[in-house]
């Protein structure tokens, strides 16, 4: 879609636009994509330490498995990083079988968390943009995917163990499943204090808020803050994130720089603008990635395959 939209618009017109840049606001949009890893591990965490109180979850090992999978998720196609950084940490803390469903569990609460920051950056958005209010309803349904998730896995165990099948193979599949929800829901357990909440929440946000600022960043990077203010990188941020939920390439190649441009029209900039600006915006994550991630691989002692072939057999 990109190599598309290159011969549409022009190389030429899109190189000139990547040339022009201000290097060291790309460089400062760079560094604040990196420190907001810091704070995404950092929820993560506190999410880990109230699901998991009687074992011992150190913030470096955090750190490394959170880098693995942003690594992973930039260069492969899927929710392959997601299940990384989960059996990572599975392993750090004891037999993988044993804690792997907890740990997914905790995926699901920061997901919800996520779910917050998206909606902070797009209220933002939203209210400095009357243009992208009609499509405030793409929010609501990413809202209530995770909704209707989170009622399955409260509910779910209570149903499993309510259902006694005739057949002895069949009750003991039951069992097991109802033992292995009641791990996932644990991974919610952040929720019931009030104090892990908000410390995973304020980390979770502040992620958000080192993002936005590396959008609005390039955005300065471009000399486009006069035309396109913080409103236009939280539309962007937004934007990237939505059309992301469903990753069908490795870091959406293509499908983002087409939200970039489709986003940034609305501020009245052009095509081939606004694709090189989609274009370096997913370079500085990818580098990100690559920068942090490789590093935290080599310091897991293990290799990429062998993480991946296992996160390809965890399931959704």
């Amino acid at each position: 879609m990109s190599a598309f939209a290159l011969a549409r618009i022009g190389v030429g017109e899109v190189a000139d636009a990547v040339a022009s840049v201000d290097p060291a606001w790309t460089v400062v949009a760079f560094a604040l994509m990196a420190v907001s890893m810091a704070f995404r591990s950092e929820a993560w965490c506190a999410i880990l330490g109230s699901a998991l109180p009687h074992r011992s979850v150190r913030r470096a090992d955090v750190a490394r498995a959170t880098l693995i999978g942003v690594f992973m998720s930039a260069i492969l196609p899927g929710r392959v990083g997601e299940a990384a950084r989960a059996i990572v940490v599975s392993r750090r803390l004891g037999r993988l079988s044993n804690c792997l469903p907890v740990v997914v569990g905790t995926l699901f609460s920061q997901t919800l968390l996520n779910v917050l920051g998206l909606f902070a950056v797009a209220a933002i958005a939203l209210a400095s943009t009357p243009a992208l209010q009609a499509h405030a309803g793409a929010l609501a349904l990413v809202a209530l995917v995770p909704a209707v998730l989170l009622v399955l896995v409260l509910l779910a165990p209570w149903l499993v163990e309510r259902t006694s099948p005739r057949s002895p193979v069949l009750q003991r599949a039951a069992s097991a499943l109802a033992v292995r929800l009641s791990e996932l829901r644990s991974g919610l357990r952040v929720f019931r204090r009030v104090s892990a909440t908000s410390h995973a929440l304020s980390a979770q946000l502040a992620a958000w808020a080192l993002q936005l600022l590396s959008v609005y960043a390039l955005l300065i990077a471009f000399r486009l803050d006069d035309q396109a203010g913080i409103a236009a990188a939280a539309a962007i941020l937004t934007a990237v994130n939505v059309t992301g939920i469903v990753p069908v390439t490795p870091s959406n190649v293509g499908i983002f720089q087409a939200t970039c441009v489709l986003v940034l029209a609305a501020w009245g900039i052009g095509a081939d603008t606004a694709l090189a600006y989609g274009i370096l915006l997913q370079a500085i994550e990818v580098a990100v990635a690559l920068a942090l991630g490789l590093p935290a691989l080599a310091g897991e002692h293990t290799s990429f395959r062998a993480i991946r072939r296992t996160a390809e057999r965890v399931p959704g």
